[in-house]
């Protein structure tokens, strides 16, 4: 297959398996909107395993090399295990992995483990408790957060953990948790606070950037040296301490990555999104639903991907119109 109008191959694909979630960080699904009486997809709308299964298996002829299970929080989806068994049977070589936010991670672990999950990324953003309570408006405590990631070490999966830095919020919890982190030789990566979705009231003034949190490492720990990149789509770019711990950045605010993306992305309800800034999508389950074959959704979605050339966090500065993309819950970041 040839790549988008940019020249980007289609290689890694993320797929929302619920809008639910048992956190609601401001940054993503802030509670004011999000309550108790708000009403989430009902299962009908929602991807079924196995139209899920026709997707993925569609684009493998495409050239897709990676599978991300994303929400919500993913984990909150019926039997998980199950569709990462279904998705393991596709491809043995497919790298298959999740994004958690580690509440239900010491439940699952070895079923994931053994269903043939490889890696697993857990979003963290503190772990001075009342600081973690606050951000996630939750009762959950960081200390069942990093007994999953404990959990999913000892069973055997790779896992990296992930934390946004908001300023005026948790800026106090770099040290901390560059600090856990080595202890558990689990990589670390800051994520810039970026403008996904319309609800949560993005200011730039509130962004730490990957440059802020670098200056501050390299105060505590001394000078951080760049690692070369792995793979061409690389959005993590990762520095070295001198003991050999490597800490990722992902800045997609003041240091994009558009010229190297190779990211689909799949709604919990079947629309395909060629961009995490994107305001519509492309709705594959309609097609299913119209009775499309595994080849016919290939070629679909083929057309869509060559017909791609998003670069939002490239083109940012300069877009006058206020834009209304897909929400962070919905895709999956």
């Amino acid at each position: 297959m040839t790549g988008d109008l940019l020249g980007r191959p289609l290689r890694d694909l993320r797929i929302s398996v619920t809008d639910r979630c048992n956190f609601r960080c401001d940054y993503c699904m802030p509670v004011e909107k999000y309550g108790h009486n708000h009403k989430f997809l009902p299962k009908n709308k929602i991807l079924s395993f196995e139209e899920i299964i026709m997707i993925i298996s569609s684009m493998i002829p495409l050239g897709l090399k990676k599978v991300r299970i994303t929400g919500g929080e993913p984990l909150l989806r019926k039997d998980i295990s199950k569709l990462i068994s279904m998705i393991r049977k596709l491809d043995n070589n497919l790298d298959i992995a999740l994004t958690t936010n580690g509440t239900l991670l010491s439940k699952h672990a070895i079923k994931l483990f053994d269903a043939g999950l490889n890696r697993v990324t857990i979003s963290i953003d503190a772990i001075e408790e009342d600081i973690f309570k606050l951000m996630s408006n939750s009762n959950v405590t960081p200390s069942m957060i990093i007994s999953g990631i404990q959990e999913a070490v000892r069973v055997g999966l790779e896992v990296k953990a992930n934390t946004v830095i908001l300023k005026g919020s948790n800026e106090s919890q770099i040290i901390p948790l560059t600090e856990l982190f080595y202890r558990l030789n689990v990589p670390l990566r800051f994520i810039e606070y970026m403008d996904v979705g319309g609800t949560n009231n993005w200011d730039i003034e509130q962004v730490i950037t990957g440059q802020d949190i670098r200056k501050i490492i390299t105060k505590k720990y001394g000078i951080l040296n760049r690692v070369k990149p792995q793979y061409f789509g690389e959005v993590s770019r990762n520095w070295s301490m001198s003991n050999g711990y490597e800490i990722g950045f992902i800045e997609s605010v003041t240091n994009p990555f558009c010229s190297s993306c190779t990211r689909a992305r799949i709604s919990a309800n079947g629309n395909l999104y060629t961009c995490l800034f994107s305001e519509t999508g492309n709705n594959l389950k309609s097609l299913i639903d119209l009775g499309a074959n595994e080849h016919e959704l290939g070629e679909a979605i083929k057309l869509i991907w060559q017909s791609r050339n998003d670069k939002y966090s490239e083109e940012r500065g300069s877009i006058e119109k206020k834009l209304n993309p897909i929400e962070m819950h919905f895709i999956g970041g």
